[in-house]
């Protein structure tokens, strides 16, 4: 009976066996990681809420304008609403290769 070969998978090492209480600075590093990355999570928050606040007062002006504009076509137009009437057909047009 022939003895099986070894190789580097069959070395034992204590590889994930060290824990951060034994190397304090790993653990140090790891919270700096995390705080780094917390204030850049924070900075992309208030970067967000701010488009969010522009496209809000964007939405703000856009209802304004219409307003102004449906009410300034109610003066010259002599009281008419707009209503959209039936779609109609404009036949289109077709384009061939």
């Amino acid at each position: 009976m022939a003895i099986p070969r070894r190789g580097l998978q069959d070395i034992r090492t204590l590889t994930g066996k060290v824990s951060l209480a034994q190397h304090p600075y790993k653990a140090y590093l790891r919270i700096s990681h995390i705080e780094m990355e917390k204030a850049r999570k924070s900075t992309e928050s208030q970067k967000a809420q701010q488009v969010v606040a522009d496209i809000e007062a964007r939405m703000v002006e856009i209802e304004t304008e219409k307003d102004t504009l449906l009410k300034k076509m109610g003066e010259r137009g002599g009281g008419q609403s707009l209503k959209p009437g039936p779609p109609r057909s404009t036949g289109g047009f077709k384009i061939r290769y």
